[in-house]
This record gives structure tokens, sequence and C-alpha cells, in this order.
């Protein structure tokens, strides 16, 4: 019993000089799994559940493609016969026909009776013009920033450095990132990226680095400028938590997630390769990556099934969901739409912790517009109410002559 006693002393005095000596060997400590099988209750949060510009973007997204397609048919003055675009609802995700989705939004689509045959025509509202005047403006100024933005994405793929096309045009609308950028590339993008071809005939855009560059994810720059980060490997960087309200973690729960935070951080545009997949400081890169990921995006939040696409390029578990619901107090996930979405809660509760996108500021301009459109239709609904067949005589085409004398018996008793 003393020769276990003391060769279990000296195991702990031998892990305690390998975490905390300043002389780290990479992944040494990472080779050990404590997995604690954590199951949180999932809990609504009103707050995030009342974001509009996370939760309207479901409707934003096809929105901006149908105006894009309108721009695009007809430059001059920005009207089409809805012949021109009947047919290409599925192409651009609109889920219902796109006549009745074109008169949902009166504020952002105007119909009027065309020159020829009366068939219905729909154009923009002047205000549509002027945000679509807006959202070009900033791809212009704010280029560098989207690019980069871009760039880190594929860089989070690890060795490769490369990223199959068809994967980041899923990701287009999260990044940011306008039509034309993908589809001509070469014009579009800077000497740092490059087409290649990728295994199974897929076409792929990589990212040039030079050998001495070295990205920060935004875990690491703000624990830096708190003084708690140096930037050497294998230091320990704990994640913001902003617990909901509410929501309280099991003892053994809490303990698991004291010792995850203690854990090294390893960074998002770092090799992972020499990780163990089931150790504990896998899982902590896991959330890394996602919490990364997610700061990049426009409203710093996605569809969780939108992500599963990732799983192989970002090194990525296979129940990568897990993920989200193992550590409610960096994710929240609601259930709005009828959809699972993840979000960030960094972004939206600690303000200056994570840069905003250039491109959010337009996006909530084209959601307060969508907006204008429900009193809109409300107007229309109270002008366009029946009147009281019982108050004014009017005959009805339809009806019988039996039918006309008893509306005006009932006409004359009033």
């Amino acid at each position: 019993m003393a020769m276990i006693a003391r060769r279990s002393k000296n195991s702990v005095c031998l892990l305690h000089e390998v975490l905390f000596s300043n002389h780290s060997l990479p992944y040494s400590y990472t080779q050990t799994q404590t997995y604690v099988d954590v199951y949180m209750k999932w809990k609504k949060d009103s707050f995030f559940d009342s974001i509009d510009a996370i939760h309207r973007s479901v409707q934003l997204k096809p929105l901006i493609a149908l105006k894009n397609c309108i721009i695009s048919s007809s430059p001059d003055d920005y009207s089409v016969p809805i012949s021109v675009i009947s047919k290409k609802g599925l192409e651009l995700g609109i889920p219902i026909k796109v006549a009745r989705f074109l008169r949902l939004y009166p504020s952002v689509f105007e119909e009027f009776t065309g020159p020829k045959y009366n068939l219905p025509w729909f154009k923009l509202t002047q205000r549509a013009i002027e945000l679509d005047g807006e959202e070009r403006e900033v791809y212009v100024k704010s280029k560098d920033d989207i690019l980069l933005r871009l760039k880190k994405f594929i860089l989070m793929s690890g060795r490769e450095k490369m990223l199959p096309l068809k994967i980041i045009q899923g990701m287009q609308w999260y990044l940011g990132l306008p039509e034309e950028f993908l589809r001509n590339p070469e014009y579009n993008l800077d000497k740092s990226f490059r087409l290649v071809e990728m295994e199974d005939g897929l076409k792929g855009l990589a990212v040039n680095v030079d050998g001495s560059e070295r990205f920060l994810s935004v875990l690491q720059r703000n624990a830096m400028r708190r003084g708690v980060y140096n930037g050497v490997e294998g230091e320990a960087i704990e994640f913001p938590l902003f617990p909901s309200k509410g929501l309280r973690l099991k003892r053994k729960i809490t303990d698991w997630l004291d010792e995850f935070q203690r854990f090294p951080y390893v960074s998002p545009y770092e090799d992972y390769s020499g990780l163990d997949p089931n150790s504990d400081i896998a899982e902590k890169r896991v959330v890394g990556v996602l919490h990364e990921l997610l700061s990049l995006f426009v409203e710093h939040a996605a569809e969780r099934k939108k992500l599963l696409c990732l799983r192989k390029y970002l090194g990525l578990p296979q129940k990568v969901h897990k993920a989200f619901e193992r550590h409610p107090h960096i994710f929240n996930l609601s259930l709005m739409n009828k959809t699972c979405t993840a979000i960030l809660k960094e972004a939206y509760c600690d303000k200056g912790a994570i840069e905003g996108h250039p491109l959010a500021k337009v996006r909530r301009k084209y959601i307060n517009l969508m907006k204008e459109s429900e009193s809109i239709l409300k107007r229309r609904r109270l002008n366009n109410r029946p009147i009281d067949q019982a108050i004014v005589n009017v005959k009805d085409l339809d009806c019988t002559d039996d039918e006309e004398m008893k509306l005006q018996q009932v006409n004359s008793t009033l």
C-alpha cells in the first residue's frame, strides 16, 4: 500500500510539473480523458429569442436574393414582370410561391400592372433601392475586413489551409460574402487566395500564408488585452461564461466546468493533427473552433444543422452538436422558426468583446424595412373590409330572386 501511495504521489507531482512548468511539452498532457456525461436540461431564454437580427434572417435571406435577382434582370429601372422570376423560387430559397412572397413585403417590392396584357409587375421601392446602395458601399469600403474573415474561415481547416467552394458557398450568407465574390473569385479575391483542385474532383479555395504570420483568435486577443495570456503554446485561456437566468448546474457539472477551463487552449488556426480526439483538450479545441466560427459570422449565430457539413474539414467530431448542449454558458440554443439556432452569447452579453460585422448594420435596416410591411398589410386589410350587407342594399349578381326578396324584407325591418 505504501508503494502504491508513493507511486500515486509521484504521478501527481509529475502531472503538476508538466501542467505548470514554463517548459511546455506540446500535447503531452492532452492524451487523457476525464469525460463527464453532462446532461443539461434545455432552458428557453427570452432575451435571445427576441433578437430580430437573428430570427428574421430566415426571411431576409430569400428577400435579399430576390432583390438582387430583380436588379440583375433589370439594372435600369429595377422592375420585372412576374413571369421573369416566378420559376426561380427554389433557386432563391423561397419556400412559397414567388408572387405570394413578393406581396408579403410591399415596403420592399411594389406591385403594378404592366404595359401589356395586364400582367402583374414588381419593382423595388425607393427605400429598398437606397438600402441596396448602402449595402454595395459596405462591400467596397469593408472589402479587406470581409476577405480577412473568409481567410480565417479557410485557415481553420488545419494543415491543408483549403476548403471546397461548395462549403464556402454554404456559409456565404453567414460570412456576409456578396454573391459575385465566389462567381468570379479570380477578379474579386486578392493574391493570398488561389483556386485548387481537391479530392473527388471538387474545386477548392486555398490561402497562401507566410510562415512567420500568426493568426490569433478573438479569445486570444481579448485574453491578451486583459493581461491573462502571453501567447505561449499550451497556455490556458478561460472562456467567458454568461449563465442564463434560472439555469443552475449540478455540483458535479460545476466541478467539471472549472477543470475544463484550466485545460490548455488550442487555437482554431493551429495544427490539431497531434491531438487525441477523445481527450479533454480536444473537446476544448472544438468549443474554441465553434466560438471563433460564430464570432466571424454577421449575426454571430447560425442554424446548428448548417454547421454539420464542416465536421470533415474543420476536424470536428461526429456529434459536434453536443458541444452546444454541454456548454450553455457559452452558447444559446434557440428553437425559433422551427429550427435550432446556435448563438454565441458573448457577442450579445459583452458588446465590446467581439468586433461587429460591417454588414450587420445594413441588415438590421433591411429587417426594419421588412417590419414596415406588416403595418402596410394591416392598413390594407382594414380598408378592404367587406361592407355589412344588412345595412347597404346592394344586389348580388349571384343572388336568386327569392334570396333578393328575403334581403329586401330584412332591410325594410331595419
